[in-house]
């Protein structure tokens, strides 16, 4: 989501210039610094923005230089001649000293705008750098998501190539089971019930079976691939499908009872976390 468009126009009387910059939020979150002239259009301009740029915190820069004398700030010279008057009587009155003009100019309606609304043709123009802006801040987004697709991409591969070693492991845990139940067996001095203990053996076997983990695990492997092909918002997504694939290397770390699979396991999880660290940058 993040990203900078900065695009600037030069009309006959004024140059505009507009800066976007566009942050991770979880919502759309816009702020607008503009001239008080084109105020009246504030509404428009988050609109195109909300539509535009879809989600993530936004601060828009709008600069307004003028150029012509025409539509330069006007001085109010009978208010002011009237304001030097004043002053004038004070100072004499009072005996002080001071820069007459210079307070004169601060006072309240000594300038006034050269424009009091804003001018139809004006405004289209701006229109179109607005939105060379946000087409600039949106290719400055299209080549960090390209960088984020890369390093999603190797991070789901990494998990993908641990699951597949989970079956090396699986053969193993199959049969310490079978020689810890038969070393408690031993101990016993009667022989135990043969169909109890293949009862036993199946309800400790089923437990610790991981075929279901597995499977849906790879499924959500592939589908979170999928929506990285698939490109455009899906953030969000890519957000729920990551939290299937932790519920799935969760349990498949419950059943584990092995080192080696559990090691695989936080080797999964480690990665995981780092996927979801930058599916927050994604819009």
């Amino acid at each position: 989501m993040t990203g900078f468009g900065k695009a600037t126009v030069q009309l006959p009387s004024k140059k505009i210039s507009i800066e976007i910059k566009s942050l991770n939020s979880k919502q759309v979150d816009i702020s607008v610094r503009m001239p008080h002239l084109f105020k009246e259009k504030e509404q428009d301009i988050r609109k195109t923005l909300a539509k535009q740029l879809v989600r993530g915190k936004m601060d828009m820069s709008f600069y307004c230089e003028v150029t012509g004398v025409d539509k330069a700030p006007k001085i109010n010279g009978t208010l002011a001649t009237a304001y030097i008057g004043q002053l004038k009587s004070l100072v004499e009155k009072n005996g002080i000293e001071g820069d007459i003009l210079s307070a004169v100019m601060r006072l309240p309606d000594v300038m006034s705008g050269g424009e009091d609304q804003v001018d139809e043709q004006e405004w289209k123009a701006v229109k179109v750098v607005i939105a060379e802006a946000i087409e600039r801040l949106q290719d400055f987004r299209k080549q960090e998501g390209e960088s984020l697709r890369v390093e999603l991409r190797e991070r789901l591969q990494n998990i993908d190539a641990r699951l597949a070693k989970v079956p090396e492991f699986e053969e193993e845990r199959i049969n310490r089971v079978k020689e810890k139940l038969n070393r408690g067996l031993a101990e016993i001095a009667e022989k135990p019930d043969e169909n109890r203990f293949e009862q036993e053996l199946i309800y400790y076997l089923e437990k610790l079976d991981v075929t279901e983990e597995k499977v849906r695990l790879a499924n959500h492997l592939k589908y979170f691939e999928e929506l990285l092909q698939e490109g455009g918002a899906v953030g969000k997504k890519l957000g729920f499908v990551a939290q299937e694939i932790g519920r799935e290397v969760n349990t498949l770390g419950s059943k584990a009872n092995h080192a080696g699979m559990q090691k695989l396991v936080v080797e999964m999880k480690d990665e995981l976390e780092k996927m979801k660290e930058q599916i927050l940058n994604v819009l």
